[in-house]
Formats: C-alpha cells, structure tokens, sequence
C-alpha cells in the first residue's frame, strides 16, 4: 500500500510538472530584466542600451500627434495607442497578449520580451552560467538571438505607414547589447 502511495505521489508530480513547464510563459516587463541588465558586473548593459532606443519609446510614439494623423487617414476607428494594427509592433507582445503578469506595462514599449520571448518561464533561471541551466532556459522559453533580421523585419518593413527603408545592419549597431562581461 506504501509503494502504491509513492508511486501514485511521483505519477502526481510528474503531471504537475509536464503541466506547468509547459504552461504559456507570461510577459513581465522590462523592470523585470533591468536588476541584472543594468549595470556591467551583473548581467551586461542591455537595459541601458534598451532605455536609450526608440524601442523604448515605441508605445510613446502612439500617443503623438503623428500617430493620431496617420490613424485618421488609415481610417482607423480607436486611437492608435488602442489599435491593433498599430500595438503588434509597438508594444511586447503585440500589446494584445493575453499572457501578461502584473508587472508587464505596455508603456514600455518593444521591450527584451520582444526578441527573447515572455520571460515569466526563464528570468529567474537564464542568468546562472553554467550550461545546465542555460538548457533550461532556453527550454523555458528564452530565445537566444543573434543578428536576426527576419524577427526584425516583421515590424520594420513597408506595411508600416512611416516605413522609410530599414538598413539591418545599421539598425542592429544602435540596439546591439553584446552578452554580458563572463564572471
């Protein structure tokens, strides 16, 4: 009866561990990566290249004049900090995902969770260096990018009304983070 109870309790757990490792990892938000990304000796500078691009910005750009101009002449009937067709690029998550913590604000703009993936699954565990637990984070969802112009250009390309060209390489110079300095 014993065994039956161990065995019963593993079978539980087994389940319950399959459930939520695969559960939708939720987006956090930016403040969630800037306690490691801030600062040289922890985990890079990535924040503060992050806060200083117009990525950063990005959802701002919604709420300008500008926007509101373009907005009319598309026709659109919400302002476009509410459109969807304007929140796909200019917010994490398309600014519609469903799967947002509490601590995820689309004020942020295009943030880490835009390249890397919602980060709810790896941001406790990606930042341990040794390769066992990068496995794990990268099986928790963590998306490891280098130079990817494809994910770059599904927001930067001519089905954006202020499209004025997108030379990869130049761009990529201005958000480049590098990986973080080794320990």
């Amino acid at each position: 009866m014993n065994r039956l109870r161990v065995f019963a309790g593993i079978l539980i757990c087994l389940l319950v561990v399959s459930f939520v490792s695969q559960a939708e990892n939720k987006f956090v938000g930016a403040k969630k990566c800037m306690a490691c990304h801030k600062t040289e000796k922890l985990g890079g500078l990535a924040y503060t290249v992050w806060e200083k691009s117009k990525h950063a910005k990005a959802y701002q750009t919604l709420l300008g004049e500008e926007a509101k101009k373009i907005a009319k002449e598309k026709g659109l009937k919400v302002a476009p900090s509410e459109a969807p067709e304007c929140l796909k690029c200019h917010v994490a998550g398309g600014g519609i995902a469903k799967n947002v913590d509490a601590t995820f604000k689309k004020e942020e703009g295009v943030t880490c969770e835009s390249c890397h993936g919602a980060a709810s699954g790896f941001v406790a565990i990606h930042s341990k260096k040794d390769e066992a637990s990068k496995k794990k984070a990268m099986e928790a969802g963590l998306v490891k990018l280098e130079k990817n112009e494809k994910l770059c250009v599904t927001c930067h390309n001519s089905e954006s009304p202020s499209f004025k060209g997108f030379k990869f390489a130049e761009m990529w110079a201005k958000i480049e983070h590098g990986k973080p300095a080794k320990k």
